[in-house]
């Protein structure tokens, strides 16, 4: 691999190879600008997460099967009087306009008008100044016309009265989602490029060395936006909330990445007249590790295949494309770009040759002679630090209610949660419950197997909804008496499931229970949830252990790296969540956060353990072990730190985005990756190898 990789950066270091190079990436992304599609074009805002053969998904297909009236996707009109009681005069007036503007993808409303007053007082809170009105689209009616149909439902609502209108519900949800992500998208680009722009500007005080990496950045976001509209074209399901990470890992890695080449190029300048032999040189050096750093990181991704949860297979193909890209970039247009402008690249500080090194950084020198001279003392704090961090996992609680990850001021989670005041919490989303049987059931069974029911823990009441084929299927729609995502709730209905069985011999019948609904879902979403976390840890762990043994020749210090990235990976969750609920007031997290926060920190956070091992191992050939681990401290300090506060400060963007699950992942990763930057790779692992490793010079010379 090492003869492959050299042979590329040896023929992109020379003068034909640079333009040969840069042409090739100028022409690939206009060509795909010009012929392929956008990844945008394909974007939704949800996709199928559970897989099929789950016991809610298969309880779903039961009730579409017996009762297709609930096909579609449903929406739940909330309307508010803005003073006083909600006349239903008012209301009827309001719906009747709307069924008769016909408007598109309307496959059924409630018609209140018709219902007896039993019925209808059902529709409406306790205090008569909501109303709620179920509403269901065709299930072929697409988001995008969904929005463009409630907009006119809206404008009939606002004309007609001065009632307030929300949608809630998932057609509700899902149109919200979009207008958020189609602003926000534009937000985090923006915020990302200008951020990285200002750190670099600073951090590095040449305008050329900000404008490189980020030039590198463009050309290749342009073609994995292409070649992912490629692929969703073909079929693959694009989650904007995929994109939206994969956009800042290409800005980070990126980043990350052309800092590593910079950083020995400008080395290689103080030792090389030319600047191509220069960028040979370096590349010699350097061009391995970063690839190897860019494969860890591919290879994160593609273990995420072996998920079962539909969010994690999403990640696979998106992210496993842009790193290949990045990897390729990394070894040509970077190393090509810095070569075309050698030594201009850093002004106004130009390295000339024969002056002293700048990659010997003073604080970090002074931090690795500290640590090589008291390696115990080193290791000994930071470790107590990461533990005490890691201890407050204990503490650690998961929001299973999606809504509550959506801005307070959208409008259907205002109607949500005008529900959640006004009604019963579990009438939120009630738990359909269908039993199947090869016999009739007569009305007295039917009445056992709701009083069973209804005795349940946790149940509020349960009441018939329909019956099917010929009395022999019946469904009942079930609400519990806290919130249906209440961890309680949910426990509550795991157990009835898991007891489906004693359930229908205790009510005396034969046949099948089926739970499904919202709640029913979030029962098999934390199963598979947990199951996906220890089967992606494990893969991931061993994997990137293996990588890391093919690239170090060596099982010790794979042993090193990943243990103390594993141990930052726990400390960085344990301390973002307390930071979190200190400054942000968030107490609860969403349980994807974990997983989604181990991929990253772990494929990214070794890639810095790479880059110092890489020159710790290159200056162990000539130097001791004490002496190459404070070279190497000291020579990839600089460089380390200012890519980890630019990468932590990237992910952080995420915190700009209006969903809680990546506020909370970005700041999560950005602790993680400046816990790697500072402590575990510039103390932590050095002071390990100082007290590991074995010095064979010393031996042989005594």
């Amino acid at each position: 691999m090492k003869s492959f990789i050299q042979a590329i950066t040896d023929f992109v270091s020379t003068k034909k190879g640079m333009w040969i190079t840069l042409a090739a990436w100028l022409v690939l992304t206009i060509v795909l600008a010009v012929f392929a599609p956008s990844a945008k074009d394909y974007e939704v805002s949800r996709i199928d997460s559970l897989p099929s053969d789950v016991k809610s998904v298969i309880a779903q297909k039961k009730v579409d099967q017996y009762f297709p009236n609930n096909e579609g996707t449903p929406a739940i009109l909330v309307f508010q009087a803005s003073k006083g009681e909600l006349k239903l005069t008012k209301l009827v007036e309001i719906l009747e306009k709307i069924s008769s503007e016909k408007i598109k993808g309307i496959a059924q409303i409630i018609p209140i008008a018709s219902l007896p007053p039993q019925a209808v007082a059902s529709f409406f809170s306790d205090d008569k100044t909501t109303a709620i009105i179920p509403l269901t689209f065709d299930a072929s009616f697409e988001t995008k016309e969904i929005k463009g149909s409630l907009k006119q439902i809206r404008k009939i609502a606002a004309n007609s009265s001065d009632l307030t209108l929300y949608v809630t519900g998932p057609a509700g949800i899902a149109t919200d989602s979009l207008d958020l992500f189609s602003r926000a998208d534009v937000v985090l680009i923006l915020s990302t490029v200008g951020l990285i722009l200002i750190l670099l500007i600073v951090i590095y005080r040449s305008p050329l060395l900000a404008l490189i990496p980020l030039l590198a950045a463009v050309f290749v976001y342009e073609v994995v936006n292409q070649i992912l509209g490629i692929m969703g074209k073909a079929g693959l399901a694009l989650s904007n909330q995929t994109i939206s990470i994969m956009s800042i890992l290409l800005f980070a890695a990126m980043i990350d990445y052309s800092l590593f080449v910079f950083s020995r190029y400008r080395e290689e300048l103080t030792r090389h007249e030319s600047k191509f032999d220069a960028m040979k040189e370096a590349m010699r050096e350097t061009g391995l590790p970063v690839f190897f750093s860019g494969g860890t990181v591919l290879a994160a991704m593609l273990v995420l295949f072996f998920a079962q949860f539909g969010d994690y297979q999403n990640f696979a193909p998106t992210f496993a494309t842009t790193m290949v890209v990045i990897m390729l970039a990394s070894v040509t247009l970077v190393p090509a770009l810095f070569t075309l402008f050698g030594r201009k690249s850093f002004w106004p500080k130009i390295p000339r040759v024969g002056s002293h090194s700048a990659n010997h950084h003073f604080l970090w020198g002074k931090i690795g002679r500290f640590v090589v001279r008291k390696p115990g003392l080193s290791v000994a704090v930071i470790g107590i630090f990461l533990l005490l961090a890691a201890s407050n996992l204990v503490n650690l609680k998961y929001e299973f209610d999606t809504m509550k990850s959506f801005p307070k001021d959208m409008p259907s989670r205002e109607g949500y949660e005008i529900l959640g005041q006004k009604f019963e919490a579990g009438d939120l989303a009630p738990t359909s419950v269908v039993f199947e049987s090869s016999e009739k059931i007569t009305p007295e069974q039917q009445e056992t197997l709701r009083s069973t029911l209804a005795e349940q823990p946790q149940v509020s009441n349960v009441r018939l909804s329909d019956i099917a084929k010929d009395n022999q299927v019946i469904n009942f729609s079930l609400t519990f008496k806290g919130n249906p995502y209440a961890v309680r709730t949910m426990d509550s209905l795991e157990e009835m499931i898991n007891h489906a069985k004693q359930i229908t011999a205790d009510s005396k019948l034969d046949g099948q229970l089926y739970f499904a609904g919202e709640t029913a879902i979030k029962v098999d979403d934390r199963s598979i949830n947990n199951r996906d976390v220890i089967v992606i840890v494990l893969l991931e762990t061993i994997l990137i252990f293996a990588l890391l043994i093919v690239l170090t020749k060596s099982l010790k210090m794979p042993i090193y790296m990943m243990g103390t990235i594993l141990i930052s990976f726990l400390a960085a969750l344990g301390l973002g969540t307390f930071l979190s609920s200190l400054f942000f007031d968030i107490d609860t997290i969403s349980n994807r956060v974990p997983l989604y926060a181990f991929v990253f920190l772990v494929a990214l956070g070794i890639d810095y353990n790479i880059m110092l091992i890489s020159r710790f191992q290159e200056e162990r050939a000539t130097h001791s072990v004490k002496e190459s681990v404070e070279i190497a401290v000291a020579t990839t300090g600089g460089v380390i730190s200012s890519a980890g506060i630019i990468l932590a400060a990237t992910f952080a963007v995420l915190m700009t985005q209006p969903i809680q699950l990546l506020f909370v992942f970005g700041f999560i990763v950005a602790v993680g990756i400046l816990l790697d930057t500072f402590l575990i790779r510039g103390i932590l692992l050095p002071g390990l190898i100082v007290l590991l490793e074995k010095d064979k010079e010393v031996s042989e010379g005594s």
